[in-house]
């Protein structure tokens, strides 16, 4: 009768005692910062890119954070392979704060890219760094509910960002977006630096593999084609064709040095695990990118009404997350196959939202579904990767998966952004976009049970 509660007290002394207090405060500081941040954009970028530019640069901001969030992951988790998460967890969020002030102040499109990358270079860098302190400071046993309440720091972000944003951008203007978290961004690096500083030297014993060599510039290689891919997708020309040939060309040794070898064949085990964190982030951010533009562009919401939506799915991931760390014992691959299903299911559904005829309310439940799916399937990737990492791979099997992630977005946002460009508007142009989306959950679905290494039945 009492083994449920004792398991959770355990849990919470692990968690919240005298040893590790202020260690899981940080980490969850440092994720609403980033939460924030996420939640604000999204909702805000609508109303952005009418005053910056025009529709068919809709999808650059969120290009360029993510293809510097490619670069920043690679040197973070390069970083803490050699040297610890000592230095990233401090570097991190001040370099993000500082992409803060650039877009804050972003006067037109250029200065705010330019914002966007270093916001991308902070936020890769401290989303690695974080998932080595928790290989380092937390026992396995703990770490299902370590990543649930990562998810539940995004609760408050989830709730009160897209309609603060929303409220701002219409009632002051949509740089304070960024603006209002540079405090957030001083506090966390405050209560952070104390954390870092008792953190003990790195293991004498690290040892960094021939495949890590060259990895930084790989990455950089990897985000700028990734760029120009998303440049030339938008410009149907000879030239255009040339330099997504020339892209590709570099992109593929690249990423064949970033990835683990057998993610395209989805191998069994950490190969197919970084592919499934792909799919899943690909899924869940591009269609949560587009989703304030199909509701404001064709129903005319407000933005602080059209980013309802991405508060329910939000909360949805942090519930789903926050019950499955308490069931440390259920079989990650399963509940990755029963993310990707719910997930798959959101997504398949907002077609029934994206087009003119379609019904705008649906968008609420139909996210907060694939806010589940993304809760449980998300969080069994963080596990799955972390318990089938030795202790030098933690780093670059952490930073591999979060690349996996980003490029994936990037690429499915970038292509939302060419079929923008083609077909003007959203209407015609995103239901496409979706139904590509739902395949590629089928695809997660099918091969989510080779992420588990040995004990898998079907």
């Amino acid at each position: 009768m009492s083994a449920i509660p004792d398991t959770v007290t355990t849990v919470r002394s692990e968690l919240f005692g005298p040893s590790r207090r202020a260690t899981t405060i940080g980490v969850l500081l440092l994720i609403s910062m980033v939460a924030f941040e996420a939640m604000g954009v999204g909702t805000a970028m609508p109303a952005l890119v009418a005053d910056l530019g025009a529709l068919p640069l809709y999808a650059w901001p969120f290009v360029a954070f993510m293809a510097a969030g490619v670069f920043g992951t690679v040197l973070g988790g390069r970083w803490c392979d050699l040297a610890g998460p000592r230095i990233p967890l401090v570097a991190a969020p001040v370099l993000f704060g500082a992409g803060l002030v650039v877009a804050g102040t972003a006067a037109g499109m250029p200065q705010l890219l330019v914002g966007r990358v270093l916001q991308g270079l902070g936020a890769g860098s401290l989303t690695v760094a974080v998932y080595v302190l928790i290989a380092v400071v937390y026992p396995e046993r703990t770490r299902p509910a370590v990543f649930g309440l990562m998810s539940s720091a995004w609760v408050l972000p989830s709730l009160i960002g897209p309609p603060v944003a929303g409220v701002v951008t219409e009632r002051l203007s949509w740089h304070w977006v960024f603006l209002g978290l540079v405090p957030v961004v001083v506090l966390a690096v405050g209560l952070v630096v104390p954390t870092v500083r008792r953190l003990g030297p790195p293991d004498p014993d690290r040892n960094s593999t021939g495949r890590q060599r060259g990895l930084v510039l790989a990455a950089l290689v990897t985000a700028i084609g990734v760029s120009a891919l998303t440049w030339a997708s938008q410009r149907p020309s000879a030239s255009a064709a040339a330099v997504a040939g020339v892209a590709l060309v570099v992109m593929v040794p690249s990423m064949r040095r970033l990835l683990p070898a057998g993610v395209f064949r989805a191998r069994r085990g950490v190969p197919t695990v970084v592919a499934a964190r792909g799919l899943l982030a690909g899924m869940f951010f591009t269609a949560n990118a587009y989703l304030p533009l199909i509701l404001t562009s064709i129903y005319h919401w407000t933005l602080a009404a059209a980013g309802i939506p991405l508060a329910v799915g939000s909360l949805g991931w942090s519930v789903a997350s926050a019950w499955q760390g308490h069931h440390p014992d259920l079989p990650r691959h399963r509940l990755l196959r029963i993310g990707f299903i719910l997930l798959t299911a959101g997504d398949a559904g907002l077609l029934l939202v994206a087009s003119a005829w379609g019904t705008p309310w649906l968008a609420l439940p139909l996210w907060g579904v694939a806010g589940i799916g993304m809760g449980l399937g998300f969080s069994s990737v963080s596990f799955l990767l972390l318990q089938q990492s030795g202790a030098g791979e933690v780093g670059f099997h952490s930073s591999a998966a979060q690349m996996s992630d980003q490029l994936t977005t990037a690429t499915l946002i970038g292509a939302g952004g060419a079929l923008l460009a083609l077909l003007g508007s959203p209407a015609h142009a995103l239901p496409g976009l979706l139904a590509l989306l739902a395949g590629l959950g089928v695809l997660g679905a099918s091969v989510a049970g080779r992420a588990a290494t040995t004990g898998y039945s079907p």
